[in-house]
């Protein structure tokens, strides 16, 4: 099948990108203390100062400070998003879309990733001491929003001296986050890049979390969630929450074609290979088991608490939306909310890149279809993407996804550069939903 034309066109900007094109190499984690005096939660209480905040930075900053990227993560991610660290196997987590030549071009940008508030990667969290104690937070941390966590990310922006981010950027709940800076913090950045997300969590996404919360919260080693200083952990309760989370980063076709009804190396034991007991047979059980106990080895029960519940929390359709709400709502009475709330110079002047996976049934496609559409309403320059892979919504970190967004990325960033730079744009990417085999 030929290629359509604006497929073709982005040929040429991404000839220098491929899985095999070398690094960044070794790289290094930054951490710093910021907000001395606290951070006024949305939920109105404070949470005691310092902020310790874990970041890494890859490229070199110009000296008029217009190249910088920040790439937000995801719910289990961290702020080593490229490269590596000394004796590890395997690189940071958006490895094939941060480096020289690839879609965030380290020869190009200035890229920073930071480990979010809440999280168990160098950021304060429930680990954190709280100084009133001494002792680990653990349950007695605040509850935290998105709202919140970027509010943190914007004090590391500032601490690094930049006035002004060419683009925030990132897949799932680093989505959600760059979403979430364009509503409060339109005049800090340029543009969005926002892949495999949603404006708001829905009631089934809720419910999801709901039951990795009580997954957590039924392990007797749990213990209200002052666990750190005891030799009990949550492990079983933490590993049963992280299997209902992998299946929803899934797709039934990829599940079909990584397992089928394959049994497991228990399963050979009858004529039938069939074990008849209720212990697991078939391939996906241990997968889903490894998972488990894999994730307990990298991650804090109560950061998993935190997290999905801000995640549960997230509603750009409700009142954390400010100027978007009416465009995600769509209703004439919101419209005319809007126009009484913000003059009409207030609404800001960006640019969106919106991308989504045909296969990814946790955040469908849908969610931002929506997000595009009411954006465009408010003349808002968005190109969106629905990119046709199986991988469900893992999509944005797998080699199939990698290459898609690299394709649209490539020219989206080159685009932003030479506007604010005031030369003359060369490309245009068109806005539409990508047909089937893009």
């Amino acid at each position: 099948m030929n290629k359509p034309n604006h497929i073709q066109s982005f040929e040429e900007s991404t000839a220098t990108y491929s899985r095999g094109t070398e690094g960044i190499g070794v790289v290094e984690l930054h951490s710093v203390d910021l907000l001395p005096q606290g951070l006024k939660l949305e939920s109105g209480k404070t949470l005691a100062g310092p902020i310790t905040v874990a970041y890494e930075i890859y490229g070199t900053l110009t000296p008029e400070k217009d190249n910088a990227i920040l790439i937000c993560h995801a719910l289990s991610g961290d702020a080593h998003a490229a490269g590596w660290h000394e004796g590890d196997r395997k690189p940071g987590w958006w490895d094939g879309m941060i480096g020289p030549g690839r879609a965030f071009d380290t020869d190009k940008y200035f890229v920073i990733c930071s480990n979010l508030l809440g999280s168990c990667y160098g950021t304060t969290g429930p680990q954190s001491i709280n100084p009133q104690t001494g002792k680990a937070y653990g349950c007695d941390f605040p509850i935290i929003t998105i709202d919140d966590m970027v509010n943190v990310e914007v004090e590391l922006i500032r601490h690094l001296g930049i006035t002004k981010l060419l683009a925030v950027a990132g897949g799932s709940m680093g989505g959600m986050q760059a979403l979430q800076w364009a509503v409060h913090y339109p005049q800090l950045i340029e543009s969005v890049i926002c892949v495999a997300s949603t404006y708001r969590h829905s009631p089934q996404q809720i419910a999801f979390n709901f039951v990795a919360r009580e997954a957590i919260e039924s392990d007797p080693k749990w213990q209200a969630g002052h666990y750190y200083e005891t030799e009990n952990t949550p492990d079983h309760g933490l590993a049963v929450a992280r299997m209902v989370g992998h299946i929803t980063y899934l797709s039934e076709k990829s599940m079909e074609a990584k397992f089928s009804r394959a049994l497991g190396p228990k399963g050979a034991t009858t004529d039938k290979g069939l074990q008849y007991q209720i212990d697991d047979d078939f391939s996906v059980e241990k997968y889903l088991e490894y998972q488990g106990g894999a994730f307990v080895e990298r991650f804090d029960a109560n950061s998993m608490l935190y997290i999905t519940k801000a995640l549960d929390y997230f509603d750009l359709s409700g009142h954390h939306g400010g100027w978007m709400r009416a465009a995600l709502v769509g209703e004439e009475v919101e419209h005319q909310a809007l126009n009484e709330t913000f003059a009409k110079s207030e609404i800001p002047s960006l640019h969106f890149l919106l991308m989504s996976f045909t296969s990814d049934w946790l955040y469908p496609p849908a969610h931002l279809q929506r997000v595009a559409s009411g954006l465009r309403g408010y003349g808002m320059d968005v190109s969106y993407f629905n990119f046709d892979c199986p991988g469900g919504h893992d999509s944005f970190l797998l080699s199939d996804g990698i290459e898609r967004q690299t394709r649209v990325v490539i020219p989206f960033l080159k685009t932003q550069l030479e506007r604010v730079r005031g030369i003359g744009i060369t490309q245009k990417i068109k806005s539409q939903p990508a047909p089937a085999g893009f």
